[in-house]
């Protein structure tokens, strides 16, 4: 078994398992007070890890020609699925994003599978034009026109959060295909344009923004500091060690979104610095995992989608703590396999098979590479025997 697959698949087992002792941990006592099941929230997070594990374990034993049959249709079933948020009756909409489905009492966020079929789609396209990536225009159609279609999916409904991920699968996906710099800078600067207009059309997003920026944010503790602030007091007040796991002040209904956007503030009160390198350090191994699979594959197909996963899965994970850190503005991102939110978890996992089967490929590249290394010193000897002669 490849050092990467273990790598891989150990460090998203963990942050699954932490993730889910962090949910209980930032669900159980507010639930308590509000007369709930204390374990409620838990269980249903515990139910999308039991189906999104095993159903991580199926997709790396997958082929990669399998991934490459299935690019087309998985993105448009994806876009299908996401437009049903619009459907009335099936739509569900909160904190002005109209981003959820709800079907049979139980709610889905279809946004989260554009991520992992968004970056297979790409990868396929890319892969099909490997020798027509130096002429722009090959690059561009279908690519932008497609993922501008997939991106404004999600903006209609207002989720700025989930957009810029996935212009990060497009940009991550570029990068690693290896298109020449000024190609990839002018879908960089496309993306930051939109980003820009997006937010200046949305008073909500400007006031967000305006108050992310204002030096003085206690002077708007009641409004939109409100959140940034418990965030940063509950990083603050756990120090060093923590305060002891379940032992959190701010999950007492002080923090909105304790179990979702802002887990990771609960990580680091409850269990101090430690807790939060521990995080850090379980993402940098799946980074680090995630780049050797980019590193050592000859397949251009399994390098880009490795890549645009890498750059969703690990650039999302740093936005939600940058947030948490109030580096960044409140973007409503959850904190990858951590974050309450069974949609959000399955996604990841199922990214983490796809790379767990590229990973599984890779001694077969090696031998390859090996063999042919071996053939091109055989030819250089019968070159200089007859040289010789």
């Amino acid at each position: 078994m490849p050092s990467e697959f273990l790598l891989i698949a150990s460090t998203a087992l963990l942050l699954t398992g932490f993730g889910l002792v962090m949910v209980l941990s930032a669900t159980s006592a507010t639930a308590t007070a509000a007369g709930e099941p204390p374990y409620e929230a838990v269980i249903k997070q515990a139910v999308f890890a039991v189906i999104g594990i095993p159903l991580m374990f199926v997709a790396s034993r997958m082929p990669v020609r399998f991934w490459k049959r299935i690019a087309w249709p998985a993105l448009i079933g994806a876009v299908l699925f996401q437009l049903l948020v619009f459907v009335p009756g099936l739509g569900v909409e909160a904190n002005g994003n109209r981003n959820w489905v709800q079907i049979a009492g139980l709610q889905f966020q279809p946004a989260e599978f554009l991520k992992i079929t968004l970056a297979l789609w790409i990868g396929y396209v890319l892969f099909r034009k490997q020798t027509l990536l130096g002429l722009w225009r090959h690059v561009f159609i279908p690519l932008v026109p497609m993922s501008i279609l997939v991106i404004a999916t999600v903006m209609a409904g207002h989720d700025m959060g989930t957009a810029m991920i996935l212009a990060l699968v497009v940009l991550g996906a570029l990068f690693f295909s290896g298109v020449k710099l000024r190609i990839f800078i002018l879908p960089l600067i496309g993306a930051a344009i939109g980003a820009f207009l997006f937010a200046v059309n949305s008073p909500d997003r400007m006031r967000r923004i305006l108050s992310f920026l204002n030096p003085n944010c206690l002077a708007d503790y009641f409004n939109d500091c409100y959140q940034p602030l418990h965030g940063i007091w509950g990083l603050a007040g756990g120090g060093l060690f923590g305060l002891g796991l379940g032992n959190s002040k701010e999950k007492y209904d002080w923090l909105p979104a304790a179990a979702n956007d802002y887990i990771f503030a609960i990580v680091g009160e409850e269990l101090g610095l430690i807790g939060c390198a521990v995080v850090l350090a379980l993402f940098a191994l799946f980074a680090i995992g995630a780049f050797h699979v980019i590193r050592k594959t000859d397949d251009p197909f399994v390098r880009i989608v490795s890549g645009a996963i890498t750059a969703w899965i690990v650039g999302q994970a740093l936005i939600n703590i940058g947030v948490v850190l109030r580096v960044f503005p409140v973007l409503g991102v959850p904190l990858p396999f951590m974050s309450q939110g069974g949609t959000s978890l399955l996604s990841v996992l199922l990214a983490s098979g796809v790379l767990l089967a590229f990973a599984r490929t890779l001694p077969e590249a090696e031998a390859k590479r090996r063999a042919a290394i071996q053939q091109a010193a055989i030819r250089r000897e019968r070159a200089a025997a007859r040289a010789g002669r």
